[in-house]
């Protein structure tokens, strides 16, 4: 680029920044319209990256290998359907006859149950009844201590792992293995600790969470031992996992003595379901925010050219005078492009914080999870300039179309 050209760029950079200062309703209206667009754009952008971020995540601990199953059909919330439906022959019959069977643990549990230890003390969480290998079974690890035993299962113990919540609220910083606290009425002692996951999940987080033997939780609390409300079960072979769910579905429904036209009694989740509800969720995200961002930023761009359309109009003495003293078309055509241009980027910078401020507000929330990239920053950066030229350029050749004259005797 030439020296002269250049020159010229400053100037009108000089200019365009002065018109759009001295014209400060306009801008402000111009900058508003545009930013509300891109805050939608903001937020469908993180909102979606946030999605497929916790996808992932939630596959990753959930395990591709494995099914949980809970008594009841969730799809089918019939009047008085049952949700005890998982029995002891259901659990021993999986495990001996349903082939690619490599561990099954039934659970049950306990909500709201306060716990405490000394002065420390939380009003109700969740306490869940499972067999041996309960970190096994869930590809959770352990930062210290061990897993449940089948001679803790055996005799009743009262031991416990605990989820990372009730360890920090009971025993602060300090390692809880060892050390005894109260469930209920009764006494237990940490034998380990699980790792922080930090995923939420069934209305709460799966962090709040202790775990004792299921005889110690059936004993303690004097629960139905015939039934279990969940059992979790892990294949050896991940990659049959479609072929392993129907074989798993139709000995359930064999077992349980269901007709050809009788619904499950049951429901079966792996982490092919949760892909796909996150997947319908992220679908219906970007549909509803995509239609507010492009009616938001559609108004923008009319709000800016119908304002700069009546800018044209103010300002036609300035621009007769600049082309008597020689202005071409194309300076004036571009001087107003740029100041569309800078009124629309500063408008984008707008709706980026508004967009990134507002998704910090839902994930605190707990209804959305937001993640920046600088995808979003070019996006929300790019498309503001796009609907700068796109709408600014039919009143910008209005502009640099008037005649010198009639513009200078205010005819235009």
């Amino acid at each position: 680029m030439s020296a002269g050209a250049l020159t010229l760029l400053a100037r009108l950079r000089r200019m365009a920044l002065a018109a759009v200062w001295a014209y400060k309703a306009r801008s402000l209206f111009v900058i508003l319209g545009v930013g509300f667009g891109v805050a939608s754009l903001t937020l469908i952008v993180t909102a979606v990256d946030g999605a497929e971020r916790k996808a992932v995540e939630l596959v990753e601990w959930f395990g591709p290998d494995a099914a949980l199953v809970f008594g009841g059909n969730f799809k089918k919330r019939a009047v008085g359907a049952r949700f005890n439906t998982i029995t002891q022959d259901d659990v021993r019959t999986i495990s001996q006859s349903l082939p690619g069977v490599s561990m099954v643990v039934p659970m049950r549990s306990k909500a709201e149950v306060p716990v405490r230890h000394k002065d420390s003390n939380m009003p109700g969480t969740l306490v869940i009844g499972a067999t041996e290998n309960y970190a096994q079974a869930w590809n959770w690890p352990l930062v210290e201590g061990r897993d449940i035993s089948a001679e803790d299962v055996r005799l009743g113990a009262r031991v416990a792992l605990l989820g990372d919540k009730p360890a920090r609220e009971l025993f602060g910083d300090q390692s809880p293995v060892g050390r005894t606290f109260q469930v209920g009425k009764f006494q237990v002692q940490a034998i380990g600790l699980l790792k922080y996951r930090g995923a939420s999940g069934g209305g709460g987080e799966v962090d709040d969470r202790i775990i004792i033997p299921i005889t110690t939780l059936t004993n303690r609390f004097n629960m139905d031992r015939k039934y279990y409300r969940a059992m979790r079960i892990k294949f050896l072979e991940p990659e049959r996992m479609s072929t392993h769910v129907e074989n798993l579905r139709s000995f359930m429904r064999q077992n349980h003595n269901l007709g050809p036209t009788d619904d499950d009694d049951f429901s079966i989740i792996t982490a092919d379901e949760i892909l796909k509800f996150l997947s319908a969720f992220k679908g219906g995200l970007v549909a509803f925010l995509g239609v507010t961002a492009a009616a938001s930023m559609t108004v923008g761009g009319f709000v800016l050219a119908n304002l700069f359309s009546i800018s044209v109009s103010e300002r036609s003495r300035e621009i007769g005078l600049k082309k008597a003293l020689g202005a071409t078309q194309n300076a004036i055509l571009a001087q107003f492009l740029l100041e569309a241009a800078m009124l629309t980027a500063v408008g984008g910078l707008v709706g980026l914080g508004l967009g990134l401020g507002l998704g910090q507000l839902l994930t605190r929330l707990g209804m959305l999870q937001i993640l920046f990239s600088w995808k979003v920053f070019f996006l929300s950066l790019g498309s503001a300039l796009v609907i700068g030229f796109v709408f600014g350029i039919k009143p910008a050749r209005a502009a640099a179309q008037l005649d010198p004259i009639a513009a200078l005797r205010g005819d235009a």
